[in-house]
């Protein structure tokens, strides 16, 4: 039966930032945003841990726990209160209500089941997709095709509290423990997981079972995952834009299969420094202006919140180029990259060509440092339109 929601609890929500902050764009240790300290929450692995304990718990002894505690690879225990619990024959399905915290998941207020039946002897435990969890349809990711999509952290924490359970009743670990999400199909389109070759729906995932907010560690995970199947599937070219416009002119542009497409965003450095460790032999990039001109200037993390525009060197990069001083001063008055071509374009000439030219060719070096000389970049700007300003070759 239905039962009331109360957010999982533990001491290690007051616990420093772990993860690397810059690169993967988490706040610092005692992030803040706007005065106030950001909630972190838990992922779906850590859910999936919890309503895993409750129902197996519930199978062989006939009562749920409630609230369930589960250990995370860190050592954190924290408490889940169960938001659904159904006991039938041979059966126990138990249900956690997702909390992201004041992380933006998609998967933020879902509702994460885990049906556990007893399998056949000797089978061991024998994970299935329920509605709203994807299938592994692509070689390249850590799970093998035909598997439900949990990733192997989870997987390790689920047959953690398994054994343990099974060890405390004197039983064999031998049951069939099938996940769901209901509406993840749905949740699923607005993330990676079809281009992913995931279909059906979300991944069960998470690395340390819980979310820092802002840490766009799924998006991180998505562009590594991305990466792997292309390598995979014996791509040596793959494009890396920060949106949908760019990303179509690029594919068009070099006639790419949906696979080599990897929906960098913000996250240059992720991308890169991945590549740098998993190479192909050509990677694209292609963006606005923007963007790239933060990347020229050396940032990783390309986020307005996280890397700001240094006005100074695009008005010394306009000087260079012929710009007069009049011109210098009201570049070093803007606040964004397109205000400064804006400025450039109605001087005339080639200035705002050159500009362009001039940041694709010092965003190109900056991305070749990064990645190394086992993969050659390239580099293409775009405008909101489509249109090609500038392109950079290895």
């Amino acid at each position: 039966m239905p039962k009331p929601v109360i957010p999982a609890t533990s001491d290690s929500q007051a616990r420093p930032n772990e993860t690397g902050a810059h690169e993967t764009g988490a706040q610092e240790a005692g992030a803040h945003e706007k005065g106030t300290a950001l909630r972190r929450g838990w992922t779906t692995g850590a859910c999936a841990t919890a309503a895993l304990k409750a129902a197996l718990t519930g199978l062989l002894t006939g009562r749920c726990p409630d609230p369930v505690s589960i250990r995370l690879p860190k050592g954190q225990e924290p408490a889940f209160a169960l938001a659904l619990e159904e006991q039938g024959a041979g059966r126990v399905t138990c249900g956690i209500i997702k909390d992201a915290g004041d992380d933006p998941d998609v998967t933020h207020g879902a509702l994460i089941k885990v049906c556990v039946e007893a399998g056949q002897p000797g089978q061991g435990l024998v994970f299935k997709a329920g509605q709203g969890v994807g299938t592994v349809t692509r070689v390249g990711l850590p799970i093998a095709v035909g598997e439900a999509s949990i990733t192997p952290v989870p997987r390790a924490m689920m047959t953690a509290e398994v054994a343990a359970i099974c060890t405390a009743q004197g039983c064999a670990p031998d049951f069939d423990v099938t996940i769901a999400i209901p509406g993840g199909q749905a949740l699923a389109e607005k993330t990676l997981n079809p281009r992913l070759g995931i279909v059906g729906g979300l991944s069960i995932l998470g690395t340390t079972g819980i979310v820092i907010p802002f840490s766009c560690s799924s998006w991180i995970h998505s562009i590594h995952r991305g990466i792997d199947v292309a390598r995979a599937a014996g791509l040596q070219h793959v494009a890396a834009s920060t949106g949908a416009t760019s990303e179509a002119r690029i594919q068009a542009l070099y006639d790419l299969p949906d696979i080599a497409l990897i929906d960098m965003g913000d996250f240059a450095g992720g991308t890169l420094k991945y590549l740098r460790d998993h190479p192909v032999a050509r990677l694209s990039m292609a963006g606005g202006i923007g963007k790239f001109a933060k990347l020229a200037q050396g940032y990783m993390d390309l986020h307005s919140s996280r890397s700001q525009l240094d006005v100074a060197w695009m008005a010394a990069r306009c000087a260079q180029l012929g710009a007069d001083e009049s011109l210098q001063e009201r570049v070093s008055g803007c606040q964004t990259a397109a205000q400064i071509l804006g400025l450039c374009q109605e001087c005339g000439g080639d200035l705002a060509k050159n500009l362009c030219q001039t940041i694709a060719d010092e965003a190109q070096k900056q991305a070749q440092r990064v990645v190394g000389g086992q993969v050659f970049v390239d580099i293409h700007l775009f405008d909101r339109q489509g249109h090609a300003l500038a392109q950079s070759f290895a």
